[in-house]
């Protein structure tokens, strides 16, 4: 088992790593789509998910990769990760959530500390965060139940599939919800929708994790 400071330190490289794909590739397609959106959003979604597989992969030996407070709040309700420990994965995400926006920013040259003004606001984008994560938690659980060693692989699909059938693009993540905040980029969302998405994440998680336990129940044989 890696020591504390190393799995705190894989969590916070990890999702910075995840944000500066996410806020980066949106800048980059956004300059070369030509004004086409759903060019744009494609470009986005293929490079978030791709990014996710090779992230999972290399880190999740080290710490899980879990790369997200409602997978670290799962973890602690199924008592798999102490509450101390996941308030330290919490903070190294989203410190590193942060990081990986502002590495974005200095890469395409553009101000550094921004603030988005891109509402996402209604019910129907709330809903549509909540049915994202408790599929991402599934997902993950899932995968941990029958193929543990395809995790990365089934999460960075399941990403490249909800950034489509969600109405919010399925962002899935208090702490990327939180750091895209500071971003007015394609990726960005305006700090006053923030609260109600990471509400949506966090039912969502807590849904999840009692219907997918019992789905994936190992039974005693009779």
């Amino acid at each position: 088992m890696p020591t504390l400071f190393r799995r705190l330190a894989a969590e916070a490289v990890g999702t910075a790593f995840l944000l500066a794909m996410i806020v980066g590739s949106g800048i980059m397609a956004e300059r070369l789509s030509g004004g086409n959106v759903a060019i744009a959003l494609l470009a986005n979604t293929l490079a978030t998910g791709a990014g996710l597989v090779v992230l999972i992969n290399i880190l999740g030996p080290i710490s899980g990769a879990h790369f997200n407070p409602a997978v670290s709040l799962v973890m602690v309700v199924r008592l798999t990760m102490p509450l101390r420990v996941a308030f330290g994965y919490i903070g190294a995400q989203i410190i590193g959530a942060i990081v990986g926006v502002w590495v974005a920013h200095l890469m395409f040259d553009l101000p550094v500390l921004q603030v988005s003004h891109r509402l996402r606001d209604g019910s129907a984008q709330l809903f549509a965060e909540c049915i994202a994560t408790i599929g991402l938690i599934g997902t993950i659980l899932g995968g941990l139940r029958f193929q543990a060693d395809r995790v990365g692989l089934l999460v960075g699909l399941y990403i490249i599939a909800a950034y489509w059938f969600t109405a919010s693009t399925s962002f899935s993540n208090p702490a990327v919800t939180i750091a895209r905040a500071l971003t007015d980029s394609f990726s960005g969302i305006a700090p006053e929708s923030v609260p109600g998405f990471i509400i949506a994440q966090v039912l969502g998680a807590l849904l999840a994790s009692p219907l997918f336990g019992w789905l994936f129940h190992q039974d005693e044989m009779p």
